[in-house]
């Protein structure tokens, strides 16, 4: 038995605990921010910088070395936070990736005194790939195929960002970032799905080095083309590819429409993830 699972009613399941721990100690801080254009340490955070006047904000947890978290230590960390890229004119908006399962008191109150707002709440979800690495049909006429050139990439970012309801500054500053990293790294996958010409489907594998995970990100599929087992095919191609790369295991922060697809498959739900977003003054004016 791996220390990842647990026997139960005659068969091997996943433990969420050790899922969850796993998580924190590999995937957490360093692990989130391979496309950063610098990084700084705050403490427990890690403030990264990214094209198109991104900032964000992770960590591994809130403690410092004089003991744990506390309300005054995190709305210390909070305004320091928000002072650090107030310096920084190049940068327009702020993520600060908050976990449900975090020692963090005080942490929602102290972002929203500051000028955060949180988005919409996702699932953390970890399983096997090999729970979705399937062989499966896909409807006829839909083709799944990895892109490379940055014609195909631009096409993908835009059918995300129409998905997604994101604005045009939102979706070029995605593309302007995916570019970089596919230009300086060899260290993630662009995936599509489509249909008479059109790109239907499409999502993101990042093997994270140094860990035994693979993530998928960016699902996206066109509301016309949900329910026909798109989704789930494309997503089954990201797990063979992961696993060819010796990733045993297999992350994604899952909205209310793939969350049920992946738990059908077997991943776990381990725990939340809410982001809050800043924006300076200079991107309120300018919108």
């Amino acid at each position: 038995m791996t220390v990842c699972e647990r026997k139960g009613r005659g068969m091997t399941e996943p433990d969420p605990a050790i899922l969850l721990e796993a998580y924190d100690s590999q995937l957490r801080r360093d692990a989130e921010v391979p496309s950063a254009l610098s990084t700084t340490a705050l403490g427990p955070l890690l403030l990264a910088t990214y094209l198109g006047g991104r900032g964000f904000i992770t960590y591994r947890d809130l403690s410092s070395a004089s003991g744990p978290a506390t309300e005054e230590s995190v709305r210390g960390l909070v305004a320091a936070a928000v002072e650090h890229y107030g310096a920084m004119p190049e940068i327009l908006k702020v993520e600060w990736k908050t976990r449900g399962h975090d020692h963090a008191p005080g942490l929602h109150e102290a972002l929203l005194a500051a000028g955060f707002e949180a988005q919409e709440s996702e699932s953390v979800m970890i399983g096997d790939a090999a729970l979705l690495a399937l062989e499966l049909e896909v409807p006829e006429g839909v083709t799944i195929r990895q892109v490379h050139d940055e014609a195909d990439v631009r096409a993908m970012v835009l059918m995300q960002g129409e998905v997604f309801g994101d604005d045009e500054a939102e979706t070029d500053a995605m593309y302007e970032e995916i570019i970089h990293r596919l230009r300086t790294a060899d260290d993630m996958e662009m995936w599509v799905a489509e249909e008479a010409g059109e790109m239907v489907s499409a999502g993101r594998l990042e093997p994270v080095e140094g860990t035994d995970f693979a993530g998928i990100w960016g699902g996206a599929t066109r509301p016309e083309h949900r329910g026909r087992g798109i989704y789930r095919a494309l997503t089954a191609a990201r797990a063979r590819s992961a696993i060819a790369q010796d990733k045993r295991w297999i992350n994604s922060d899952s909205t209310e429409f793939s969350r049920p697809i992946l738990e059908r498959s077997g991943l776990v739900k381990v725990s939340t993830t809410t982001p809050y977003v800043w924006k300076s003054a200079k991107s309120t004016t300018a919108t």
